[in-house]
């Protein structure tokens, strides 16, 4: 039978043959012609388009039963969150999971369980979300920017040279849904004796080498906020194989988990409380049973689209983002590396009047957090008290907006484009015209 996501080998190669005869002839839209896409691209919500009746009759049980909370209510009854935590557990690969509020409080939740305090430094990636950044100066440490490399994900080379002897640990973050080169970022780890941090925000069921991503290193974070791969809104979960480090990460995420959970007096600590709801709990459960579909969909529709526009990526000099392990990787977007800036802002330009939106990566007019080019409460070392984790290491980390030039370099090149699972085959087939009239409007590659 086939899946009704896949693509017919001949179909893709038809495709092609009919796009190879005439996209070089093709009018561009900015210059007047048709746009290729004609049927509106969906929102890049993989998860939240999902949502259907199990989410809804899973919210409903929660409130028919008044039991909001996950320890206690009027009715007695399993947790949602509980049975979310085993779910996830089960169906990652790993040991332990705790069920958080946010994805950024699985960052902080991950930090506390490697015992991450005032003094540390935390290597992290010039390219990633500010909260990879924010959580690190929320426990009192400092970050430490380091390169990515073509992969978009962290340099193990640039990352050995930023160790030193307060490093505690280092954040490889899996961005747009590749996974990071995870045997080289171990071994460096391994090497210095600091931990590991996944941040897996952007990645939720990709793998590297046959492991998901998130179960890797020491600790996994991972987030459910609504443009996530799977959601419940607002969400995250604290994933490790470790029993001291998820004990440590319980007692973080819930003030009063020392005393429920009978941990004994000197391994007990304050945490805070950031929990996740029952009503979250149900959405979530819920949605797990739809993450192996919309990862099969987006990998089926990027690679149709990768396919097709291959020969011309290739004779014009235009190369795809690298991938560490390509079975591997979500699939959530198309990033391909232009030969110049002014090049990547054309295509980008030129795509979207396609119909097909894209993006650059990075531009300096253009204040985006994503980049540490633009985190500036964190270049000039601001947070929430007069007294900074900075002042706690005698000003000697300095940062400056140009200080991971080849990340820079990299990302004002890259044109990037949403796959979304609700892709249906037409419309992939549309991205793809888009990309072959505008790469085949280019100069050819010498």
């Amino acid at each position: 039978m086939t899946n009704a996501h896949s693509v017919h080998p001949s179909k893709v190669q038809e495709k092609e043959r009919t796009l190879s005869s005439t996209a070089a002839t093709q009018r561009l839209a900015i210059d007047g012609g048709t746009a290729a896409v004609r049927d509106p691209l969906p929102p890049m919500y993989p998860g939240g388009m999902r949502i259907g009746e199990e989410e809804k009759q899973a919210v409903l049980r929660v409130l028919d039963s008044k039991r909001l909370f996950r320890y206690y209510g009027p009715t007695e009854g399993p947790s949602t969150v509980a049975e979310f935590e085993q779910a996830f557990a089960k169906l990652m690969g790993v040991a332990h999971a705790v069920a958080v509020s946010s994805g950024t409080t699985s960052l902080t939740g991950g930090l506390a369980a490697l015992g991450v305090g005032p003094g540390d430094e935390v290597i992290v990636p010039a390219y990633t979300w500010i909260a990879s950044a924010a959580a690190v100066t929320s426990m009192g440490a400092v970050p430490i920017v380091a390169e990515v490399d073509d992969t978009l994900t962290l340099d193990a080379a640039d990352v050995e040279e930023k160790v030193t002897a307060r490093t505690k640990a280092i954040i490889p973050v899996h961005m747009r849904g590749a996974p990071a080169d995870m045997d080289a970022l171990l071994a460096v780890a391994g090497r210095h004796e600091v931990r590991v941090l996944e941040d897996t925000a952007q990645a939720f069921g990709a793998s590297y080498k046959g492991r998901r991503l998130g179960t890797i290193g020491d600790v996994g974070a991972f987030s459910l906020q609504f443009n996530k791969i799977l959601t419940c809104g607002e969400g995250g979960v604290i994933a490790t194989n470790d029993p001291r480090l998820y004990q440590r990460a319980t007692m973080y995420h819930d003030v009063a988990a020392s005393q429920r959970s009978g941990v004994e007096p000197e391994d007990a600590f304050v945490g805070i409380t950031c929990r996740m709801s029952e009503l979250q709990g149900a959405v979530a459960v819920a949605q797990l049973g739809r993450l192996q579909d919309i990862l099969a969909t987006m990998r089926a529709r990027k690679a149709a689209i990768k396919s097709a526009i291959a020969d011309v990526a290739r004779d014009k000099g235009i190369r795809f983002r690298r991938l560490t392990d390509d079975a591997g990787d979500a699939a959530i977007a198309l990033v391909l590396f232009a030969n110049n800036a002014e090049s990547a802002h054309h295509i980008a330009t030129a795509l979207s009047a396609e119909g097909a939106h894209a993006s650059v990566l990075f531009d300096r007019d253009r204040s985006d957090y994503h980049v540490s080019y633009h985190w500036t409460p964190v270049l000039q070392k601001r947070s929430s008290a007069a007294r900074t984790p900075w002042d706690l290491v005698a000003g000697e980390v300095k940062y400056d907006r140009e200080m991971c030039p080849k990340t820079l370099a990299l990302l004002e090149r890259a044109v990037h484009l949403d796959v979304s699972p609700e892709l249906t085959e037409s419309q992939a087939e549309q991205v793809a015209d888009a990309l072959t009239k505008v790469l085949a409007s280019l100069p050819d590659h010498e």
